[in-house]
């Protein structure tokens, strides 16, 4: 199929264009090719850079590993059944993905050391998903991930292709995936109007699959670059102004790694990514990650996020491009078993956060996060996370105030994150039913038993950083309108060894307010006080305001078919009839059995300063 250019320029011309907002120009589709790269491969790993990391692998060990552990995963999947076209729910994206990692992994192996093996298995896996009828443009991030993997497969492989099988690969690419992205790019399609991952991922892969194929789809390559650059910046906006991400930590790394696979092939293909890279808070995406990251192996997992760190190979991408060694180190001490994209991208440089001197603590202004800890590099230090933000973002939970906490190596307060993206209407109509999405299920306040308004937003008025104290206070009285004309929550780390949480509350009109916290600890209660213990190790809680109040418990697990969770413990105090009240709970460590509990003074919200 070939598309002619003219036709194109008419149809730029009469579709409405999606504004630019990088720090450089878009390119036109009669420009955007100019400086094509000639022959293959030209996507991502060129010859010079193979060279560099076979130099890599013999050099150091750390590669090394690395490259031992690719083979090792080559050979297991040599014998795996092809991809098939199972539909889940709406989604193709588990074989999508199965076909991207497999095609990525054998191609480089090949790459590596010639093994005609690789190339025979990774072609295989390509046929299989050719032959499918489809790959699923309804639910796009199915396509651009199956695109994103054709297109290594057939610009890394090229060497190994015969002409038909290069027709049957190219015929797939162009029918299957830059077709139906044509379609979304004609009429302003909704994720190429995205703030969120979608818009990443959709242009990255799809982009991917341009620039493999664009010294013989010209025209079609040509216009696809052009408009996927004109729409990367609405979703790259969102890092902006610091590199926080407000879909959360998991959504962080697939929107993050997206960005990266598109400006790291328009670099390896065109020589330039147009200035994207340039954008404002891009350079600090490393360090939301860094900051995110708890010292017991978790991150801070709002929204729909497992409590994982895992592994993000774009932190190397990031290191070597914005000259960031400290994210090549945090990503080394993240890799269990490393992906291609470790070898590729490696960088054995870097140090971690104590020794470059990053602060404790820091807010993130564009998404109104907050992170302290007690010591960086120490897996018993104290750590954590506190929620404001805006709900209206994609992925978003009902968690305005929420917060977790670890501290001795274990988590004590914990998010659930998502549930099944297949329970019916998950991301319609039926969300705010669900309990690991709402309030009640959160480290957060639920007034007369109502859910937080879905489209509040809780900025961060005050933080603060001293070795003293630490500080956070946000303002929550959006999300509580309909029961209360203020409501605030404060978060204090003090003498980097208790937590403070303490809550501002003035309702309409008599209230019942409940405080929750939800633990995978064993919980004993005295009234006022209750101790937490898990791992042989224990946090003591006290309700200091008001008085009277009690800790009480109950099942965190909902009805089914929702997620069961019968470890985790819901600790909650219930204040019925508040129209104006503080609650106020500090939780510590107990390191010897005997903690020293905190005895200051309790200061209004508004003096914390």
């Amino acid at each position: 199929m070939k598309w002619t250019l003219p036709g194109f320029i008419l149809l730029m011309v009469l579709t409405p264009t999606i504004a630019p907002q990088a720090q450089g120009q878009s390119p036109r589709p009669d420009e955007a090719l100019k400086t094509l790269r000639p022959g293959h491969p030209r996507l991502v790993l060129l010859d010079e850079d193979l060279a560099r990391v076979k130099q890599l692998i013999k050099e150091d060990k750390t590669a090394r590993g690395y490259y031992a552990d690719l083979k090792k995963q080559g050979e297991q999947w040599l014998d795996a059944k092809p991809v098939e076209h199972i539909i889940v729910g709406p989604r193709l994206l588990t074989q999508s993905r199965r076909c991207l990692q497999r095609v990525a992994l054998w191609s480089l192996l090949y790459r590596l050391d010639g093994d005609r093996r690789w190339a025979d298995r990774a072609k295989q896996e390509m046929f299989a998903a050719a032959a499918f009828p489809d790959w699923n443009p309804s639910h796009f991030l199915d396509t651009a991930e199956m695109t994103h993997a054709f297109a290594l497969g057939y610009d890394w492989l090229f060497d190994t292709l015969t002409p038909d099988e290069k027709a049957r690969l190219r015929t797939a690419i162009v029918e299957k995936g830059l077709t139906p992205a044509l379609k979304i790019y004609r009429t302003d399609g909704w994720w190429a109007k995205s703030e969120a991952n979608w818009n990443q991922v959709c242009n990255g892969g799809i982009t991917i699959g341009a620039l493999a194929l664009a010294d013989e789809e010209t025209s079609l390559a040509a216009y696809i670059v052009s408009r996927a650059a004109q729409s990367i910046p609405r979703a790259m906006g969102s890092y902006a102004p610091d590199g926080g991400w407000a879909e959360g930590p998991g959504y962080w790394h697939y929107a993050t790694s997206y960005n990266v696979f598109f400006l790291a092939a328009l670099n390896s293909a065109l020589g330039t990514d147009f200035g994207l890279s340039k954008m404002e808070g891009f350079d600090d995406a490393g360090l939301f990650r860094i900051y995110f990251s708890g010292p017991a192996g978790l991150t801070f997992n709002y929204a729909d996020a497992g409590a994982g760190v895992g592994s993000a190979a774009e932190m190397f991408w990031l290191s070597r491009r914005f000259d960031r060694p400290s994210y090549a180190w945090h990503q080394r001490q993240c890799i269990r078993e490393a992906g291609p994209w470790d070898l590729i991208w490696f960088d054995p440089r870097g140090e971690g956060p104590k020794a470059v001197g990053l602060p404790l603590d820091r807010h993130f202004r564009g998404v109104d996060v907050a992170f302290f800890r007690s010591a960086w590099e120490d897996p018993d230090a104290i750590f954590v996370g506190f929620k404001g933000g805006d709900k209206k973002a994609n992925h978003s939970h009902l968690d305005l105030g929420s917060f977790v906490l670890d501290a001795l190596g274990e988590r004590w307060a914990v998010d659930l994150g998502g549930d099944d993206y297949n329970l019916p209407g998950y991301f319609g109509g039926k969300r705010w039913t669900y309990f690991r999405l709402i309030n009640e299920s959160h480290n957060t306040l639920t007034l007369n038993g109502h859910n937080q308004n879905p489209r509040a937003a809780a900025p961060i008025l005050a933080f603060g950083s001293t070795p003293a104290r630490a500080f956070a206070v946000t303002d929550l009285s959006a999300a509580y309108a309909e029961d209360a004309t203020r409501v605030r929550r404060g978060l204090a780390l003090l003498a980097r060894r208790h937590m403070l949480v303490q809550d501002e509350i003035e309702a309409k009109a008599p209230a019942e307010v409940v405080w929750t916290l939800l633990t995978p600890a064993k919980v004993r209660l005295n009234g006022a006080e209750a101790t937490l213990a898990l791992g042989g190790k224990r946090l003591a809680l006290r309700l200091v305001e008001p008085a009277g109040a009690r800790f009480e418990t109950m099942s965190a697990s909902p009805p089914r078919p929702q997620r069961q969770q019968p470890d985790i413990t819901k600790l909650f105090v219930k204040l019925p009839e508040v129209t104006k009240t503080r609650l106020v709970v500090t939780m510590t460590p107990d390191e010897d059995q005997a903690p020293a509990a905190w005895k200051g003074e309790v200061a209004p919200l508004e003096n914390w300063k």
